[in-house]
Formats: C-alpha cells, sequence, structure tokens
C-alpha cells in the first residue's frame, strides 16, 4: 500500500519546504506539519502567503499551492501522529551547551520528545523518518524508545538526511543531487525503504535515490558538510597568505577550481561560514571522533572550525586596525545580518560575532539586512553568553535602507551577499559618509576599481 498521510514534526527551515514540496509533487498524500510553536504556525498559516516564516525564492508560491488542499499547519501534534502512516522528524538538533560534550555534542533532547510522544500515541504500525541532521546510531536510540512501548505497536525507522542549502533550498528539493535512504536490511525495513523511495520517485529520477544502511546515511550528512566546510576554511586560509604576498585570492580561487578534480563549488573566500549546520556537525563530528579515541582525526576537522573563527576575528581585527587602532564611538554600517544571500536564516552568521567583537570596542554599529528584522538581530546578539542583553544591545540599531545605516557611517562593512548591494548608487554613499569613507568586502561582491573611483578605501578579503 501506497503511503497516504504524513505527518512532520517540526516546522522549522527543513520541515517546511521539505513538506511544501512533497506535498506539491504527491496531491495523493495529506501532508501534515506541527510545532509546538503557536506563533511559527500561525505564520505558515497566514492568509498572505508572503508572510510564511521562512524566506526561499520560490516556496511561498509551492505553500500556496499546496496549503488547505492537501498541505496543512497545525499544533495538533497528537492527532497528526495518530493519523499518519509515515513521521517524519525535522527538529532542532543543537550543540550542548550543558553536560557531557559541552560545545561538541548534539543535543538529542528534542529528537527523544519527539520519540516517546510517538511512542505514546501510535496505535498502529508506522514508518518513522530521521530528518534532522543526526550523530551516528542515533536511530537506534529512537528505535529502543519506540519498541519498548509495551502497546505492540512495529516501527520502522529510517534515515533521510537533507542536503538542501538555504537560498536554493526550493532547487535542492525539486532537482537534488541525490535522495538518501537508510534503512534497516530486514524484509520489513527494505519495504519500509522503498515505501519512501515511491513518494520521492513522482519528481526524483529513480538512479539518484541511494538507499544505503541506517549507519551509513546517518553518517553521510555528517560528513558532506564537514568535507564543504572543509573547502571554506581551505580557501580561507589562502586568502590569509594571499594578503601577506600580494596574490589575489579570486584569482587562486579560480586557478585551483578549473582543475577537474577539484573543482570551483565552495572556493570562495570570506568572512567565514555560517548557517545550522556545517559548525554543528563539525562540532559533532569532532566529538563522534574522540569518543572512539580517534583523537587525530578529531584535531584534524577540529581545525576547520579554528580556521572559520580565526577568519571572523582577523575581518574584525582589520576593521579596527585600518581605522586608526580605535572605533569607539564610530559608527560602522553592517550591509546584511543573514548567514547567506537569500535566505533569512541568521544561525551561526558571521554577522553576529563580528558584531559582537566590534561592539566590545564601543563601536556603534547601523544593520541593514532586506530580509532580517530587528527583533532577530537584537535576539541573535543577546544569545551570545559572553555579554549581557543589555550589553548587548547598547550601540547597535537597525535601519529599514541601506542610505540611512550608511550614512555618516565611518566605515560599512559587507556580510552577507545581497545581490542588491551591487545595484546601489555608491556615489551617494560615499557623499554621505565619513572621510575618509571605508569599505570592508567581507564577501568580496563589489568591483574594486569602481569603489576606488568614486573614493572609498577598500578592503576585501584575500587581497
Amino acid at each position: 500500500m501506497e503511503i497516504t498521510k504524513i505527518c512532520c514534526i517540526g516546522a522549522g527551515y527543513v520541515g517546511g519546504p521539505t513538506m511544501a514540496i512533497i506535498a506539491q509533487k504527491c496531491p495523493n498524500i495529506k501532508v501534515t506539519v506541527v510545532d509546538l510553536n503557536e506563533d511559527r504556525i500561525a505564520a505558515w498559516n497566514d492568509p498572505n502567503v508572503e508572510n510564511i516564516p521562512i524566506y526561499e525564492p520560490g516556496l511561498s508560491a509551492i505553500v500556496g499551492e499546496a496549503r488547505n488542499r492537501n498541505l496543512f499547519f497545525s499544533t495538533d501534534v497528537d492527532t497528526a501522529i495518530d493519523e499518519a502512516e509515515m513521521i517524519f522528524i525535522s527538529v532542532n538538533t543543537p550543540t550542548k551547551t550543558y553536560g557531557a560534550g559541552k560545545g561538541m555534542a548534539s543535543d538529542l533532547k528534542y529528537i527523544e520528545l519527539c520519540a516517546r510522544q510517538i511512542a505514546k500515541i501510535a496505535k498502529n504500525d508506522k514508518i518513522v523518518v530521521e530528518k534532522s541532521t543526526l550523530p551516528v546510531r542515533t536511530a537506534e536510540a529512537i528505535k529502543s524508545i519506540l519498541d519498548n512501548t509495551g502497546n505492540g505497536v512495529k516501527f520502522q525507522i529510517l534515515s533521510n538526511p537533507e542536503f538542501l542549502a538555504e537560498g536554493t533550498a526550493v532547487a535542492d528539493l525539486l532537482n537534488p543531487d541525490r535522495v538518501l535512504i537508510g534503512g534497516d536490511p530486514s524484509v520489513e525495513g527494505k519495504i519500509a525503504i522503498q515505501k519512501l523511495v515511491d513518494i520521492y520517485s513522482k519528481w526524483v529520477p529513480k538512479q539518484q535515490i541511494l538507499t544505503t544502511n541506517l549507519w551509513s546515511s546517518e553518517l553521510s550528512k555528517l560528513a558532506a558538510n564537514a568535507f564543504l566546510a572543509q573547502r571554506i576554511s581551505s580557501i580561507n586560509a589562502m586568502s590569509e597568505l594571499c594578503e601577506k604576498t600580494g596574490a589575489n585570492v579570486n584569482e587562486v580561487s579560480k586557478a585551483i577550481g578549473m582543475d577537474s578534480r577539484i573543482g570551483p563549488k565552495f572556493l570562495k573566500a570570506s568572512v567565514g561560514f555560517g548557517g545550522s549546520c556545517f559548525q554543528k556537525d563539525i562540532l559533532n563530528l569532532v566529538y563522534i571522533a574522540k569518543s572512539f579515541g580517534l583523537n587525530e582525526v578529531a584535531d584534524y576537522w577540529e581545525q576547520v572550525i579554528i580556521l572559520n573563527d580565526h577568519q571572523k576575528n582577523r575581518f574584525a581585527k582589520s576593521i579596527i586596525t585600518t581605522l586608526y587602532n580605535t572605533i569607539s564611538g564610530k559608527k560602522i554600517a553592517f550591509l546584511g545580518w543573514a548567514f547567506k544571500k537569500d535566505t533569512n536564516d541568521t544561525r551561526e552568521s558571521a554577522a553576529i560575532y563580528v558584531a559582537d567583537y566590534l561592539l566590545k570596542e564601543e563601536a556603534n554599529i547601523a544593520v541593514f539586512d532586506p530580509k532580517v528584522s530587528e527583533n532577530k538581530i537584537l535576539a541573535d546578539l543577546d544569545y551570545l553568553e559572553s555579554r549581557k542583553p543589555e550589553l548587548n544591545r547598547k550601540g547597535i540599531s537597525v535601519f529599514e535602507d541601506s542610505y540611512s545605516a550608511c550614512k555618516n557611517a565611518h566605515a560599512i562593512a559587507i556580510l552577507t551577499e545581497w545581490d542588491e548591494f551591487n545595484t546601489y548608487d555608491w556615489h551617494k554613499i560615499y557623499d554621505n559618509m565619513q572621510k575618509p569613507a571605508f569599505i570592508f568586502d567581507g564577501r568580496n561582491i563589489l568591483d574594486r576599481k569602481k569603489m576606488t573611483d568614486i573614493g572609498f578605501v577598500y578592503k576585501c578579503i584575500g587581497s
């Protein structure tokens, strides 16, 4: 029998878009996305579909097409679990901030709560799909909880990690490089795997659907993110060397990327990587390696994080030293707060850490981002343990447009590669700034000659 009812626990950056695509491509399946966050669910149900809580190009149109047809958003978790034949777990798995593994291991309390809720509510057999990024062998813990409910319900656990990139999530979901599904090699496990394969086959070519065992699937997600982050840290390490030797990192990156064995992707030097996955997953990989006594392996991957933190700090220090070794009382405009363009996600954004560094030097930070709200920007700074909220908010202001943010600024820092920054009237911005007017291009998106011809002192990563 084909799956006709799906429940997804978690209406965030993975659950919402993924379920919207499944609902669009499989109109015969009722898809219900549930979350305990009432405000988030209300936003997904907003009559104006442009107000959904996640910004991804093309997502609102897909949600608008499927919502209230076969795509539903609800806070009634129990009913959705009870009705579903297949349940996706897509809740947050942050890095632990307490106890054993603090700062490295994944905090699985939300995963366990989901498993216990499913075990409590389920009255018939169900397929449970891990969608969240999880440590290797988490499925074993989920299965242990589900199989010991005492109510006779049988569960099959599948691992189906997401490989979407924020900002291109819709395109990634519609045309994935691969869909990975891990499951138990038993007869029942293979049946469960096939049911999920049948769903994706509605729009994904079967040769791009890869099936593995559970453990390979779970580890593949961590490995993919670690490899991608490693490339970014590698080119960022080269960027510092370029600055010392007179080389241009963009030229070096192009030369490296033309080698067919390496390729050009993820070789753009920047102020550092952010997002919900890279840092968290590498730290998780480090923790797993250490737990098996693989200290050299752990040290290798931890260096990727160390280099990324160094790049953010180096960028902030460059601003200070260039501005005559003092930024106290000086206005510095931040263009961009999201961790990358075409998303409103700010998790682990370099902007947060650069701002925190400069605020400690008593700078006045003026922020503009086309998709990130003032409340979110302030909340991001409040989250940092190094500063109290009342200190974090001192010296920071958020503006509705870039021209106001840059007015009377001593310097501009480009922290997100929004395309619109290249369309600005930079002559107008320059005329309204303190002189000399500096630009610190942390994303290498502006034309150096154009900026210097206008009069800016232009500095970018890696040259």
